[in-house]
């Protein structure tokens, strides 16, 4: 503090927004600074379920600040329905502010997503269809549209026809789908300005005048570590960058002034979508992991892969976002198993053993684990609020993910509740 950032440092679905819902109570700003509504975070707090997709996690204690920042990509319409299921569960929003430089997902952008992955057929990527790869190909060639068109018709017209002029051809020659009226594409997002106007604001500035005053800022990101586009799976991976150093351009301000990186990991691995998953489990200990730890995404629904903890993964998105700590989430999903197992290396088709994450795709895809097994547990730990209060094996595990991943850890996750948290 006060300036942290918090990343996801494996597939995504980490239980980062518990972790940030935790450290919001003692912020005064939460920043999202990439992705869009194809992630989600789903928090439990006085016995409700919340399940946020673009909205911060901050969002629920009254008075913290809660930005959308330019890094991310905003469909306005799940944006006002998210703000309207808030409204009427009592939750206060006159604290939300979106980036006026933020790139909006238009409604072509969802329809090319969806056509895309038809057309690939089996070699999808198994994105969620929610327009988010589009939208930020429209950004990198400048004719995306930002959440400050909103607020001039004429532009927001004019800049309509100059996207639509090639993406009906697209839709229409390449897809069959219908050719798209940038009149009618642009009076439904005016009905979105209306809604959104009093929250588009110039965020960065908020940010910097927060930091500049003292006040603690947490920078959050969705997705994970091996889902981002330089660094991770790819093309298995999501369009923008979860690590730590995307927080610096996707909320607007230098890298000095971030002083520390939390890196949420559970303790186990999933992964939703296509793509390679080492330690992935195909067996009765993969099927109970998915049920105890209610593997099923919060954005699409969709069930998650499960696995062993992969430390190779994490000592990789541990370097790439010099993170100084860690929070070891769902931990308590683990009681029960007779034993628990870590990846401890990779060994590859030739037989090779690799520490290190390995930078080809080629060689990564024909990896399998190396594992350590470690004693399990079998008592209930829900009810565990301190290091002693675990069972020595649980400890011991707890242990071995710090040492091998050379990062103290300082929140364990014993369960779905706000303070069901051990802090070290």
């Amino acid at each position: 503090m006060p300036a942290t950032v918090i990343i996801g440092a494996q597939w995504g679905d980490e239980g980062k927004g518990k972790v940030v819902d935790l450290l919001a109570e003692r912020s005064d700003v939460v920043a999202r600074y990439q992705g869009g509504n194809n992630a989600g975070h789903t928090i439990v707090a006085d016995g409700e379920t919340f399940k946020l997709h673009l909205v911060p996690s901050g969002i629920l204690y009254p008075g913290t600040t809660c930005i959308i920042g330019n890094g991310t990509v905003v469909d306005p319409g799940a944006l006002c329905t998210e703000i309207d299921e808030l409204e009427a569960r009592g939750v206060p929003l006159d604290a939300l502010r979106v980036s006026g430089n933020a790139h909006l997902i238009m409604p072509y952008h969802v329809m090319l997503d969806g056509a895309v992955e038809r057309k690939l057929g089996r070699f999808s990527l198994g994105t969620t269809r929610r327009g988010i790869g589009p939208a930020y190909q429209d950004k990198a060639a400048r004719v995306g549209i930002r959440a400050q068109d909103l607020l001039d018709p004429k532009i927001l017209v004019r800049k309509l026809e100059i996207a639509l002029a090639d993406k009906n051809e697209v839709l229409e020659r390449l897809f069959d789908m219908p050719r798209l009226d940038p009149e009618a594409v642009a009076e439904e997002q005016l009905g979105y300005a209306e809604r959104l106007r009093p929250f588009i604001d110039d965020t960065a500035l908020i940010v910097d005048r927060a930091l500049a005053a003292g006040k603690h800022v947490l920078l959050e990101g969705a997705q994970g570590t091996m889902l981002d586009i330089d660094h991770g799976t790819y093309p298995f991976v999501t369009s923008s960058n979860p690590i730590a150093g995307a927080a610096c351009t996707g909320v607007g301000l230098g890298p000095t002034r971030i002083d520390s990186v939390i890196g949420v990991t559970k303790a186990y691995v999933t992964r939703v979508g296509e793509g390679p998953f080492p330690t992935e489990l195909d067996d009765a200990d993969g099927t109970r992991m998915m049920e105890r730890g209610a593997e099923f995404g919060t954005t699409t629904g969709r069930q998650r892969r499960c696995g062993w903890l992969d430390l190779v993964a994490l000592r990789y998105a541990v370097r790439l976002s010099g993170v100084s700590e860690l929070a070891l989430t769902k931990l308590d999903v683990l009681s029960g198993f007779e034993r628990v197992r870590i990846c401890v290396a990779y060994r590859t088709r030739e037989g090779e053993t690799l520490s290190e994450f390995p930078y080809h795709q080629t060689v990564f895809h024909g990896c399998t684990p190396v594992y350590e097994d470690l004693p399990g547990w079998s008592e209930d730990i829900t009810e565990c609020r301190s290091l002693s209060d675990l069972p020595p094996p649980a400890r011991e595990y707890v242990d071995r993910i710090s040492s091998s991943a050379d990062v103290p850890i300082r929140l364990i996750g014993t369960g779905q509740g706000r303070h069901q948290v051990i802090e070290t």
